[in-house]
């Protein structure tokens, strides 16, 4: 990290709300013990479905963070079904299969069947943007795909190996794992990233995966990055519940 910054990436919510919550307590704390520094919060994506308190992590990260910390929210690829499905009502079974139903009822939405055919499926999209908030749609619509500081750049899944990071599809971004997560190679900057979940975080010379799986595994990670110095904050269910 460049001298004077601090970065917290912290990995996939999924509507685990009390999980970011106590996380983003325990960062403020460290970051209060260094108030000359930059300090910055990278979100890799993925802050919705699957778990019941989707909308809640949105209004967070939109009102809940102090103006202490320079905040970048990255795409995730359940964020990036939300808005094919908002533009195309016919992309809801897809996006129902990676954990939607959470969502739409976090936004007082009934889920409709993913049979229910193209009538349904636009009934359905057009009360979810009735019951969306005119910010929470801004701020998906504002999602970069990825973010770069010091050596590292921050990406929801990965990247492709050879293809200049400007070059990566959308698709690779927030999708990949066949050919990034297997890859030994030098990738130039170390890739922090998400999307495929682990018990704990994975530290290899070329990436780190962050996604500890707050729906599955009950555990929130954030890697603290100082110099060349690494930690990981973590806050776990059974520590709040």
């Amino acid at each position: 990290m460049p001298p004077g910054t601090t970065v917290y990436a912290v990995g996939d919510v999924h509507g685990q709300m009390a999980l970011l919550e106590q996380l983003i307590d325990r960062i403020r704390n460290d970051a209060s013990r260094q108030p000359g520094q930059r300090q910055v919060i990278v979100f890799v994506g993925d802050y919705i479905d699957r778990g019941p308190e989707s909308a809640a992590v949105i209004d967070y990260l939109i009102r809940g963070l102090s103006s202490r910390f320079e905040a970048h929210c990255l795409m995730g690829n359940h964020e990036h079904a939300l808005l094919r499905f908002l533009c195309d009502p016919t992309a809801l079974p897809h996006w129902l299969m990676n954990g939607a139903a959470a969502t739409l009822q976090s936004y007082g939405v009934e889920p409709v069947d993913e049979a229910a055919g193209e009538e349904a499926f636009t009934s359905c999209r057009d009360a979810l943007l009735a019951a969306m908030p005119a910010s929470h749609r801004a701020f998906f619509d504002s999602l970069p795909l990825t973010v770069e500081i010091g050596d590292y750049l921050f990406v929801h899944a990965g990247i492709r190996p050879g293809i200049p990071v400007a070059e990566q599809s959308t698709h690779d971004l927030l999708w990949i794992r066949e050919g990034f997560l297997d890859c030994k190679k030098d990738l130039g900057p170390i890739v922090v990233h998400g999307h495929t979940p682990h018990p704990e975080p994975v530290v290899m010379p070329n990436r780190i995966g962050i996604d500890t799986g707050a729906w599955a595994y009950g555990c929130l990670t954030a890697l603290r990055l100082e110099g060349t110095a690494r930690t990981f904050m973590q806050v776990r269910m059974d520590e709040i519940a």
